[in-house]
């Protein structure tokens, strides 16, 4: 007799699933079936799970929440002596041009739409968004120490905002910044408050 599937990692697997089809289909092609057969499980399997379209929904936005975490856990980690302070957040963000990190980048933006009508969707997301900000912030003082509170706060903004719409871009698959070391020269200057180097 086969061992007993662990309900928890059934969950993960058919939410690991379901960020795919979302991926390469977008939200209208996430139905429990094609959940099924994308997980290569019984048909029915994902409606035993997630009874409703609602409770798949939330269950992918929280996979999607989940694993954004291990990589922002892994990204803030304090730089080694020497290191580039914009190397942690170039690495995490370029991770959102190439393989599990493009197709996580394409499902979350899928997501965007209906939680800005749906309260608790919104609220998987801004779980982790207040350490997502800080990141950006100790990125920021670590890169430009004279600089006052004020200013700080004004390229915290700034950082944040071309973040957010390289993260949409790269989704997107504008590859215009292609590593991660071009990436962190942009930061670096943006930080600093100078002009952007040239790109290419």
């Amino acid at each position: 007799m086969g061992r007993k599937q662990n309900p928890e990692q059934r969950r993960r697997e058919l939410c690991d699933a379901a960020i795919r089809l979302l991926a390469d289909e977008g939200i209208k092609g996430l139905t429990h079936l094609k959940v099924d057969r994308t997980a290569g499980v019984p048909d029915g399997t994902t409606s035993f799970y997630f009874r409703t379209s609602s409770a798949l929904l939330h269950a992918v936005a929280g996979r999607v929440a989940e694993l954004d975490l291990q990589d922002l856990t892994a990204a803030t980690e304090p730089p080694a002596p020497g290191e580039n302070p914009a190397a942690g957040l170039a690495a995490l963000v370029m991770r959102a041009a190439d393989g599990p990190g493009f197709v996580r980048s394409r499902a979350r933006l899928e997501l965007a739409m209906p939680s800005s009508r749906d309260p608790g969707l919104a609220q998987v997301f801004a779980l982790h968004q207040q350490r997502f900000v800080d990141m950006h912030r100790d990125v920021v003082q670590r890169l430009s120490p004279d600089a006052d509170p004020a200013e700080v706060a004004e390229r915290t903004y700034v950082l944040l905002t071309f973040i957010s719409g390289l993260l949409l871009a790269l989704s997107r698959g504008d590859r215009t910044i292609g590593s991660a070391e071009q990436l962190e020269a942009i930061i670096c200057s943006l930080c600093r408050g100078g002009p952007q180097p040239e790109q290419g």
